[in-house]
Formats: C-alpha cells, sequence, structure tokens
C-alpha cells in the first residue's frame, strides 16, 4: 500500500484535506504583493532638476530635450541673459541640487533617494537584490527543510517575510532598503518550496494537481489585490509596511499546518506520526479506521518511499549521466529563458504608458485563460508541443515590441500581456513537465537546480534593463531572444503525456530507449509503405 492508498484510506479528500490546503494557500495570496511591489514602490514619477538657490531672482526656465519635452537631468548653468553669447547662455549642467518630483499622486523610493539619471541603476538593482534573496533562498531553506522540516521553516519564513518587509518600510538608506528586500526574497523562495512539499505530500495523487492550480489561482487572484492596495495607499512606506503585517497573523495561523508525514518517518518520528495521522483520520471522519493503524503498517506503506530516499545522487549527476544530461540542459535554457523575460514584462509595467494601476489588473488577469489553456494543450496536445510554443510565441512577441512606435500604446500593451500570458503558461507547464521528466530519486535536486536557473533569470532581467541607455532596442532583443532560445531548446526534450513517472535512473533509460525503439519502428514502417515507381514498357503495336 502507498501513502496515497493510506491517505485515501484515513478519508482520503476530507474535511483536513480542505483546511490544510486553505492554510498553506491563502499567505499566497499576499506573496504576490511583495514579488510584484515594486512596480508601485519604485515607480518613476515626473521630475525635473530643482532650481539653484538664487533662482528667484530670475525667471527659472528648463531646457529641451531632442523630443522637445523638457530636460530631466540637465539644467541651464545661466539665466536667460540677452548680453550672453549664444554657447554660453545656452550652456547646460547636471542637476546639482538634486530633483523636483510631481508627488500629487503618489511618492516612491525613487523620489525619496533620488534615482533618477545618473543613480536610476539602483533602482533596478533594489529589484535584483530582492530576486537574488529569492536565488539564494531556495538553496539555503530548500536544505534547511529536509533536515529540520517543513513546517517549522515555513512558519518561520512567514516570520522572516514579515519582519523584513516591515523594516524595509523604514528604511533609513537606499543601502538598507536593499538589505531588507534580500531578506524578504530569501523568506519567498523558504514559503513557496515548503507550501509546494507540504501540498504535494498531503493531497491525495487524484487531487494533486487540481490542489497545485488551486495554489497557483491564489498568486494570480493575489495580483488583483496589489493595484487596488496601491491606488488606496499613495505612500511607498505605508504600502510596504500594508502588505507586510498580514504575515505576522500567518506566522501565528502557521502552527495549525500539520508536518509532512513522509519527513517523519524518513528521521524515525515513526510515533508522532502515527498520532498526526489518527488525528487526520479523526478530523475526516474516520476514526476507527485511524486506530486500526499501526507503526508497522505505516512503516510498511512509505518502505519504497523510504528506500527511495536513502538513494544519494548530487547535481553533479544531472550532467555526468547522459540521459539526464540532455534533459538537465534544455530544462535549464527553458527555465532560464522563462524566468528571465516573465519579469522583464511583469516588472515594466510603467515603460507602456498606460495606467499603472489598470495594467497590473490586466497582467494579473491574462493568468486566468492562460492557465486554463495550458491546462488543455498539456492534457491533449502533450507537454513538449505546449512548453516550446509557449515560449516562442513569447520571444516572437518581445521582439515585436522593438518595431512597434513607442506612440502606439494599445498596441505595444496588447503584444507585453500577449508575451506575459504565455510565459505564466511556460511556468505552469515547466513545474509539471519538470516533475515528470527527473525520476523519483533525483526529482527533488532536478527541481531545485532548475529552480535556480529560474531565479538566475529573474536576477539578470532588470539589470539588462539598464542597456536600454546605449539602445533603446537592446533589452527587448536579449529577452526575445532568450525565449526562443529556450523555446527552440524545449524541442529537443521527450514527451510524457500519459507516461508513468520513472522512479529510477535505469527507468529514465528503458522508456527513452523504447522511445528511440518505437521511432524506428515508426520510420521503418512508413518506408515499407512506400511503393516505388515502375518504368512503364509499353508493348509494341502489331502491324
Amino acid at each position: 500500500m502507498a501513502f496515497s492508498d493510506l491517505l485515501d484510506r484515513l478519508g482520503g479528500v476530507g474535511p483536513f484535506q480542505f483546511l490544510h490546503l486553505a492554510l498553506i494557500g491563502l499567505p499566497v495570496l499576499g506573496m504576490a504583493n511583495h514579488n510584484l511591489l515594486q512596480i508601485f514602490t519604485a515607480t518613476t514619477l515626473p521630475h525635473h532638476c530643482r532650481p539653484p538657490p538664487n533662482a528667484s531672482a530670475w525667471p527659472w526656465v528648463l531646457p529641451t530635450g531632442p523630443d522637445g519635452n523638457p530636460e530631466k537631468c540637465r539644467r541651464f548653468v545661466h539665466p536667460p541673459n540677452g548680453s550672453l553669447t549664444n554657447s554660453t547662455q545656452w550652456a547646460t549642467e547636471p542637476c546639482l541640487d538634486g530633483w523636483v518630483y510631481n508627488i500629487s499622486n503618489r511618492d516612491s523610493i525613487v523620489s525619496e533617494w533620488d534615482l533618477v539619471c545618473g543613480s536610476y541603476k539602483l533602482k533596478e538593482l533594489a529589484q535584483s537584490s530582492f530576486m537574488a534573496g529569492v536565488l539564494i533562498g531556495g538553496l539555503v531553506f530548500g536544505n534547511l527543510s529536509d533536515r529540520f522540516g517543513r513546517k517549522i521553516i515555513l512558519s518561520w519564513s512567514y516570520l522572516l517575510l514579515a519582519a523584513s518587509g516591515c523594516c524595509a518600510a523604514f528604511s533609513p538608506t537606499i543601502l538598507f532598503y536593499m538589505f531588507f528586500r534580500f531578506l524578504t526574497g530569501c523568506s519567498m523562495s523558504g514559503i513557496s518550496l515548503s507550501t509546494v512539499i507540504l501540498n504535494v505530500e498531503w493531497m491525495p495523487t487524484r487531487i494533486r494537481a487540481i490542489s497545485s492550480t488551486a495554489i497557483g489561482y491564489c498568486y494570480t487572484f493575489g495580483q488583483f489585490i496589489l493595484p487596488g492596495l496601491a491606488y488606496s495607499i499613495r505612500q511607498w512606506r505605508w504600502l510596504q509596511l500594508t502588505v507586510s503585517v498580514p504575515f505576522f497573523v500567518v506566522f501565528l495561523w502557521s502552527w495549525w499546518v500539520a508536518e509532512s508525514v513522509s519527513w517523519m518517518v524518513h528521521f524515525g518520528k515513526f510515533s508522532k506520526a502515527l498520532k498526526l495521522l489518527q488525528w487526520v483520520a479523526a478530523f475526516n471522519g474516520k476514526k476507527e479506521e485511524g486506530e486500526k493503524l499501526s507503526v508497522e503498517e505505516l512503516k510498511l506503506s512509505l518502505q519504497k518511499e523510504i528506500a527511495l530516499s536513502n538513494t544519494k545522487h548530487n547535481a553533479a549527476n544531472l550532467f555526468r549521466i547522459p540521459v539526464l544530461r540532455r534533459i538537465s540542459v534544455c530544462l535549464s535554457l527553458a527555465w532560464f529563458s522563462t524566468g528571465f523575460a516573465y519579469y522583464s514584462l511583469a516588472m515594466g509595467v510603467e515603460e507602456f504608458g498606460v495606467n499603472i494601476y489598470i495594467l497590473q489588473v490586466i497582467f494579473g488577469g491574462v493568468d486566468i485563460p492562460a492557465k486554463f489553456i495550458t491546462i488543455l494543450s498539456l492534457s491533449y496536445l502533450g507537454r513538449h508541443t505546449t512548453e516550446a510554443a509557449a515560449l516562442l510565441l513569447a520571444g516572437g512577441t518581445i521582439l515585436g515590441l522593438i518595431f512597434v512606435p513607442s506612440d502606439l500604446q494599445i498596441v505595444r500593451t496588447v503584444l507585453a500581456v500577449i508575451g506575459k500570458g504565455c510565459l505564466s503558461s511556460s511556468f505552469s507547464c515547466l513545474f509539471l513537465y519538470t516533475s515528470e521528466l527527473y525520476p523519483t530519486i533525483i526529482r527533488q535536486t532536478g527541481l531545485g537546480m532548475n529552480n535556480v536557473w529560474a531565479r538566475l533569470g529573474s536576477v539578470m532581467a532588470p539589470l539588462v534593463k539598464t542597456l536600454g541607455e546605449v539602445q533603446p532596442f537592446i533589452p527587448s532583443l536579449i529577452y526575445g531572444l532568450s525565449a526562443l532560445l529556450g523555446g527552440s531548446a524545449a524541442l529537443f526534450l521527450p514527451e510524457t503525456l500519459n507516461r508513468p513517472l520513472p522512479e529510477t535512473i535505469e527507468d529514465l533509460e528503458n522508456w527513452s530507449q523504447k522511445a528511440k525503439e518505437s521511432k524506428k519502428e515508426l520510420e521503418v514502417e512508413k518506408t515499407s509503405q512506400r511503393i516505388p515507381l515502375q518504368p512503364c514498357v509499353l508493348d509494341p503495336v502489331p502491324s
């Protein structure tokens, strides 16, 4: 009897499963707020040079740029004076006395710390520091979760998110802000990893896909909450505080989350695991079944999982073993390009010249049909086709932004929304596809490594935007080509639709060998069906 069969015996999909899903799923609503927070807290406001101290003595005039708009980073050295030569009168200098911002609608870290002109790269660096935290957190909290348990890491990650988020709201300088945002990113990884594992390990197999989709939609609907909060709260410090404080409450209720039975059994905590399962059975109305359960039966149910968990494989095997090397290289490219291109669009809302509150709602809303279409495509067209199509289409739309003039805002917005929806589909597909491609004994390692590639892409995405000062089209060119490269790599991955999950590397090798033999048989069959043309010889006509 497998552990999933044991769950069915203890109530299957009962009240406990719904409570468990609510406890770990509801906090995901707030995670979207932190992930996309800098769209609103780091928006670049209209600004111009602050006049010099003696400017009140003469009319203040701003120089104009090549586009005819007032310069944002230069000012005249001298006041308008007919006695000066043209070269002297129209000489300009940097904004030596700072900037004046239009904060009538909202303020941001940009206006707080003058992250414009020569310092605008610090704005992108602040977002990269958050993504770097997500990257490091994935490496650190993954190991800690395996050592100390899923529940305790989840709880302390909630506390870290609440504390670091509140501290960021009181940051005196941009360096303190980036440090606390880094810690926030670390906590986000701890929450994500523990949530995914606790969902998989407590849900029966038949509803696992549904529960995973439900948690994914919690993040999607969380994207609708952020624009509403940002519209209501126009001060960035108060907005930062508002999205952080609720996680103190989440930290308190997280102690009601059930620990992973698989983890407890793996570390020899059989009596605790048995008591927890008996409590679950009673909660689901199956108290008699829970009382029949014994430690020996529990060991027997998890015998295969224990044996597989004791088999040691490291990340080097992902590239050392030939059958895994091809999968790992192709998946790494797909994951990197998805994270890289996704955050180029998700964090670039203000670049399209549309109301950022409305556009963020649209960006969040496109995930709903995108994920629904992805589910249909995965079920009927397969994983291979879905992943390749999503990335290739996303790359095409991003490259299309290069050729659309900036004054055609609606066209540019439509392309961006389509691209963002395709990249959301790619993420949804990759989580499932990666789990099905890697054998059980190295699946967690494979998922962790590819998650690192996605986070590395998200770290680099804001930094690449700074290349726009060289040529405006360069960032879109790099983002688009990256998505096309990832989509092309996905074409070389095997299909997993309707195939059983591989348990060992030998299973994967046998599966790959059978796929090659099946392909050869198909080619031989096609060849045998070809009838060669025979020369037509006409009989001589009798005289």
